[in-house]
């Protein structure tokens, strides 16, 4: 057991607690920031009524869940259909263990970090986690004896394998950079500044600025960003619940607590990817730069908030996507991962595996082998200028087609359409 739990366990209870409790807080602040912050794109105001600025309308919302009837149809399979949900919800909770909120401070005279636990190979735990949240989403369609559902969850399951191993893919990078898997040894390996030598100037004139890997690996953090939308269903990637054609895919038989259980997963899952892309690319609890080059904004206590802000800057890009682009076809979402972001993802890691200390000269080179070896735009094909003095047929192919400019409906055609269409008496007179 000393190998995932290093601290007493009266603060591991501690720990969980709060973590429980902050992320239902937070996934209640988000619906309501979600809202607001689509609202100002779309030049409305979202929520106001309920509460301050609107701030009750989340917890009503998610009371009337609670309390809403919860049925299950007729010839569902029921522990299927019940387990699905706890195994989403589930997941989505237990990621949070090894993510790291801050360095290592003193509690109540333990010196202890402020995270649940670390692992040697804690991404490889995160991985894992997220996987089995995937599967509820397939358990769920499968067990609802429904069409719609089915269908959402054969999407998802397509989307799990496609985009999780373009995001397992995008993380070895860190791997090979940090030298580590453990979340909190990945955050520390970034504390390392880069340092830029000002040209023409002799001595110590350098400029030092944060190591973060979103910068030293770039390609890597844009592939994940990409991913980590794909992995949670979101906008332009919602094809599992994709309502213009599943009616609500998976989600279509859920109702009352059960669904409830689902669309808090999928908040938590949002906060999840975007806390593991800041612990892996964005220095996790580390300060911004230039501010820390602050010695009191150092301190540990701090962390948490650096955190905090990091990952709700990221939330913010979920909602900014489903407020301003429109929905993938599934073709596109498909040749997205298996044609574009795999491919790349393994030309990256060899480029880097080879010469890891120049991981920025390599982003560049690679964002120029991609521009040069990529597909060009057909040029669309010319139309023939039209004849005036060949016949023209509206109804050639079966249909109505109207005349290009220059061309002239001949009698026949006329005729056609007036035996067709022929006027009624009232149209007559």
């Amino acid at each position: 057991m000393n190998v995932f739990f290093q601290d007493p366990w009266w603060l591991i209870a501690i720990k969980v607690l709060a973590l429980f409790v902050i992320l239902l807080v937070w996934t209640i602040f988000n619906v309501w920031y979600e809202r607001r912050l689509v609202g100002k794109m779309q030049h409305r105001l979202g929520p106001i009524m309920n509460g301050p600025f609107g701030l009750g309308q989340a917890l009503a919302d998610g009371m009337k869940l609670l309390v809403k009837e919860d049925f299950r149809p007729k010839h569902t399979d029921k522990w299927v259909f019940n387990l699905a949900p706890i195994l989403t919800g589930m997941a989505a909770f237990t990621t949070w263990t090894v993510i790291p909120f801050g360095g290592q401070v003193e509690i109540f005279g333990v010196s202890t970090r402020l995270q649940v636990t670390d692992l040697p190979v804690a991404v490889l735990f995160v991985l894992a986690i997220a996987s089995i949240g995937i599967y509820g989403i397939v358990l769920a369609g499968w067990a609802s004896s429904s069409t719609y559902a089915f269908l959402g969850s054969m999407r998802s399951s397509a989307q799990m394998i496609s985009y999780e191993i373009a995001m397992g893919l995008s993380i070895v990078g860190v791997f090979l950079q940090a030298g580590t898997m453990s979340t909190y040894g990945i955050v520390e390996a970034q504390r390392t500044p880069i340092i830029f030598r000002l040209p023409f100037v002799e001595g110590e004139a350098n400029i030092g600025m944060m190591g973060w890997y979103a910068l030293l690996l770039a390609p890597s953090f844009v592939i994940y960003g990409i991913a980590m939308v794909g992995e949670t269903n979101r906008a332009p990637f919602d094809l599992p619940e994709c309502e213009s054609e599943l009616v609500s895919g998976y989600l279509t038989e859920y109702s009352g607590f059960r669904y409830a259980m689902f669309f808090l997963a999928e908040y938590i899952n949002m906060a999840t990817v975007s806390a593991v892309c800041t612990t892996l690319f964005l220095g996790g609890y580390l300060p911004f730069w230039p501010l820390n080059l602050i010695e009191p904004l150092n301190n540990t206590w701090f962390g948490p908030i650096w955190f905090v802000i990091k990952v709700q800057l990221l939330f913010s890009v979920f909602v900014w996507l489903r407020g301003t682009l429109p929905r993938f076809r599934y073709d596109q979402f498909m040749d997205l991962g298996w044609k574009r972001l795999i491919p790349i993802s393994l030309l990256w890691i060899v480029m880097i595996a080879f010469a890891p200390r120049y991981t920025l000269a390599l982003a560049v080179a690679l964002v120029a082998i991609l521009v040069a070896f990529a597909p060009r735009k057909k040029e669309p094909e010319r139309v023939p200028p039209v004849d005036p003095n060949e016949p023209f047929d509206a109804f050639a192919g079966g249909y109505p087609v109207p005349p290009r400019p220059g061309q002239v409906l001949p009698e026949l055609a006329g005729v056609i359409r007036s035996e067709i269409i022929a006027p009624t008496e009232n149209e007559e007179k």
